[in-house]
Formats: C-alpha cells, sequence, structure tokens
C-alpha cells in the first residue's frame, strides 16, 4: 500500500507552502519546524501514521526523514515514547570552573559546579573502575614505566538522565589510593579536592581539544547521532614538582558544549627572560 501512495509535492503551514519533494526536504521541513519551536525539546514528533497523512508520503519516506533527524542529532528514538526531541541546550564549561572546587569540602565538583550557575540538575556518576597495568603510551604520558599499576575511571557527567560527556581517567595507583578515589564510591566534590584533602594539591594542567566524527562506540556512548560532532579534550594535570596526578580524556557532543577560556594572563611572567 505504502508503495501505492501518491506522494503530494508541496506541504502548506500555517504561514506559508513550503516544497517537500522527498525524505531530505521532509527532514528539512521537521527540523524547521523543530528550530521555530513548534515541537519543542522533549516534547514527540507526531507519530509516522500522522506525518503521512499530513504531508501525504509514504511511510518509507517519513521513516527515512526521521532517520536523518536522529543521525543530525535533532530527534532520538525512545522505545515506547516515540521520536523525541532532543534537547540542544548548550553547557557553557568556563576554565575558570576549577576555582571553584580547589578547595576540599565542597559537595560539587567542576560539572556540577559549572551546571549548578546556569540552573541545571548536573551530576556525576561512576561507571567503572579497574586496576590495570600502564602500557606504553599511557605510562609515557603519566611519566611512568610501562606497567606500572594504575587505576582507571569512567565516569558520566549528565543532565538529569541525558550523558553529555564521557570522562576516562587514569591515575598511578598510590595517587589514587592516598586520595581515596580507588574505590567505585563517587568522590563527593570532585576529583581536585580529594587531591587537595590528601596534600597532592594539582598546580598545573595541559589541556589539548580536538574535534571529529564520533566512532560508532561514542555514538552508543552518548546516544547521538552519526553525523553529530564530538570534543575531545585530554587533560593532564601535576603537582608542583612535575608528577603527573591524572590523565584524563573526555568526550562530548560538539552542539552541546561550549567550552570557555576568559580572562586568559597574556602578560610575560617575571621570572621568564625573553627570547
Amino acid at each position: 500500500m505504502d508503495a501505492r501512495r501518491t506522494e503530494r509535492p508541496r506541504h502548506r503551514c500555517a504561514r506559508e507552502e513550503v516544497d517537500v519533494r522527498g525524505y531530505r526536504d521532509l527532514a528539512d521541513d521537521l527540523r524547521r519546524r523543530i528550530e521555530e519551536g513548534e515541537f519543542r525539546a522533549g516534547t514527540t514528533l507526531p507519530p509516522i501514521i500522522a506525518l503521512m497523512d499530513e504531508y501525504g508520503m509514504a511511510r518509507q519516506t517519513v521513516r527515512s526523514a526521521l532517520a536523518e533527524l536522529a543521525n543530525q542529532g535533532f530527534v532520538v528514538v525512545r522505545k515506547k515514547l516515540g521520536t523525541l526531541v532532543r534537547d540542544r541546550s548548550v553547557v557553557r564549561i568556563p576554565l575558570s570552573r576549577y576555582g571553584s572546587v580547589m578547595r576540599p569540602g565542597r559537595d560539587r565538583g567542576p560539572w556540577e559546579a559549572a551546571c549548578a550557575a546556569q540552573g541545571l540538575n548536573g551530576r556525576m556518576a561512576v561507571a567503572d573502575v579497574e586496576r590495570l597495568r600502564a602500557d606504553d603510551g599511557l605510562a609515557a604520558l603519566l611519566g611512568l614505566l610501562p606497567g606500572a599499576d594504575l587505576v582507571y575511571r569512567r565516569r558520566n557527567a549528565l543532565i538529569g538522565e541525558e550523558i553529555i560527556q564521557v570522562q576516562h581517567a587514569w591515575y598511578p595507583k598510590a595517587i589514587a589510593e592516598q586520595a581515596g578515589i580507588s574505590g567505585r564510591n563517587k568522590v563527593v566534590g570532585g576529583v581536585f579536592g580529594a587531591l587537595i584533602a590528601a596534600g597532592l594539591p594539582p598546580v598545573s594542567a595541559d589541556e589539548r581539544v580536538t574535534s571529529g566524527m564520533p566512532t560508532a562506540h561514542e555514538v552508543s556512548q552518548l546516544q547521538i547521532g552519526t553525523a553529530v560532532p564530538v570534543l575531545r579534550v585530554q587533560r593532564i594535570t601535576r603537582t608542583t614538582g612535575g608528577e603527573v596526578l591524572e590523565l584524563l580524556r573526555v568526550v562530548a557532543p560538539a552542539d552541546k558544549i561550549e567550552l570557555i577560556y576568559d580572562a586568559l594572563p597574556l602578560g610575560r611572567r617575571p621570572d621568564l627572560k625573553p627570547e
């Protein structure tokens, strides 16, 4: 029956007549309606049968249009719930987020503090903790010998139930045990607060940010479309003496995160000689 359905070339909405001839045009029109606020974040799009009737299109055409929107990150498909409009609100992550959590006794880590400042329900959840041996790559980044004992922690940064970041962190075993972060429990107040409380204050960090298309594993972990770019952050945190405390790698949808590097010092440090 779908194959014999005659597809009308145009869709008339309340304000204008829109040319809709195939699934890409249909996806474009639905995206426009989402961006204009007709379908708000967290609400469901009309059922497939309703879109078929509204646009005069075959079932497979509508399915293909919805798949296109999912790949682009505008909707997510949930069993028993239908096609939900994805919340694409951007979480601003300022470099200054560390300043408010560098004292022990705080109940929020950097992610939770940044979210709270924007009125968002951000939280961290521990997904995995393992003890392992450093391979050559990890050993080089951590300043250790290959085979050194490490503690690996994977945690998810969430808003509500949506995973916004997946964080992978490696610590020398002795440091993790001294700071009390070698178990599966959530570190209240964040890892930096725990390190400071243990007499291991973080003093400097090298951070690199790259972007690219997500791997299949990242698509699955973040529940994003295959056409949604991701940001990848690598940070190495050190003590005053240069000892590495933490190697952190973060992956997040690029349309959900804004990294803010403001008030950066550009003046010459008095202890540095001119080149």
